[in-house]
């Protein structure tokens, strides 16, 4: 019998500690090996335990989440997921979280009982036993800080990019957007993602990107130096008319899962811009986005898949290489060039053509 995964839980309330321990100790092949009030104590027991994972606060006294998570990814790598509340702050220092280098995070219920409760621990559990999968290295890639060339005859109306992610994907999708030109082909992206995450993700990538970087809405066209993100618990589709491309947005059922689906996104691009698309698939758990990439190869899309090497989950690009839906592997650091490359290639193709 494989051992448990050990799990220890730092947070600065002793009730939440208490019902968090009840519920993960309840789950099978799951172990709770320690509690901590607060980061000093979680140092100690994190040494003397040795966890999987370690379930995070972001508010706590002494010190906070981020800047003992910092100290976690730098001395004692170990996956982590965080818990914060739903509030904007909350909100804006989970995604510096995953920037940092959580695997995941869960938001915290309004009131500690009842449903709201029970929802945010069963999709806790089911994160603990993802971020158990996790590969994490000592030292962190850091995002670049020169931004690439921008590519030739760079149209807005005649090709993009898309990106689908999910566990891992946050710091992923901000160290590609790092190294984009402000002038960059058009990007919509599908991230796994709850709602109340998903603006000030947006929001701090348009702060930190070279592009400008925005929730995709219903009817915005897709413009050279945009980033689109999908909303969170919608789906994003990309279609075509007489003006070129622009985001809908669908409600509906989850799709491989997931609301929004990285499938749902790369299917609609297949149908709606064929070879005139590049396709790129990052980290993430699970199989979405395998059957959508491959129908964007089949159309005739160059599609880009995460090597497993720079990977925190190879999962979803697993599959899609299993699919023979990627056209090629790489590391992420070789990805944006490549990006690039590919929609220069498209705009030589067209021109060779016409």
């Amino acid at each position: 019998m494989a051992r448990p995964i050990r799990v220890v839980i730092v947070d600065d309330s002793s009730l939440m500690r208490e019902m968090l321990k009840a519920v993960i100790s309840d789950e099978p092949g799951i172990e709770v090996v320690g509690v901590a009030r607060d980061p000093y104590e979680a140092r100690d027991v994190i040494k003397h335990t040795n966890p999987d994972v370690v379930t995070l606060d972001v508010e706590m006294p002494r010190m906070d989440g981020l800047s003992f998570l910092e100290k976690i990814m730098t001395l004692r790598p170990t996956p982590v997921v965080m818990v914060s509340s739903l509030t904007q702050e909350g909100s804006e220092a989970t995604i510096r979280a995953l920037e940092i280098g959580a695997v995941d995070c869960v938001a915290k219920p309004d009131g500690s009982e009842g449903h709201g409760f029970e929802a945010m621990a069963h999709e806790l559990v089911g994160k603990i036993r993802i971020a158990a999968t996790a590969r994490l290295s000592m030292r962190r890639p850091q995002p670049a800080t020169a931004t690439l060339p921008t590519p030739r005859r760079a149209g807005s109306g005649t090709r993009f990019i898309a990106i689908g992610a999910s566990t891992g994907g946050v710091e992923r999708i901000r160290d590609v957007l790092a190294v984009m030109p402000a002038d960059c082909p058009p990007i919509v992206i599908t991230q796994h993602m709850g709602p109340s995450y998903v603006p000030s993700f947006a929001a701090r990538l348009d702060r930190i990107s070279p592009p400008s970087v925005e929730v995709a809405t219903q009817g915005a066209r897709l413009v050279q130096g945009k980033v689109y993100i999908a909303p969170g618990d919608r789906h994003l589709v990309v279609i075509r008319d007489a003006q070129g491309y622009s985001c809908h947005i669908q409600d509906g059922p989850a799709v491989s899962g997931h609301r929004p689906s990285v499938d749902v996104l790369f299917s609609s691009v297949a149908k709606a811009a064929g070879a005139n698309a590049v396709g790129v698939i990052l980290s993430g758990m699970g199989r979405d986005g395998a059957s959508g990439m491959l129908a964007m190869r089949d159309a005739g899309a160059y599609t880009i898949g995460e090597q497993e090497s720079s990977c925190v989950v190879y999962g979803m690009p697993r599959a899609a290489r299993e699919a023979g839906a990627v056209a090629v592997e790489l590391p992420l650091a070789q990805i944006p060039a490549e990006m690039l490359r590919a929609f220069d290639a498209i705009g030589e193709h067209r021109t060779r053509a016409n």
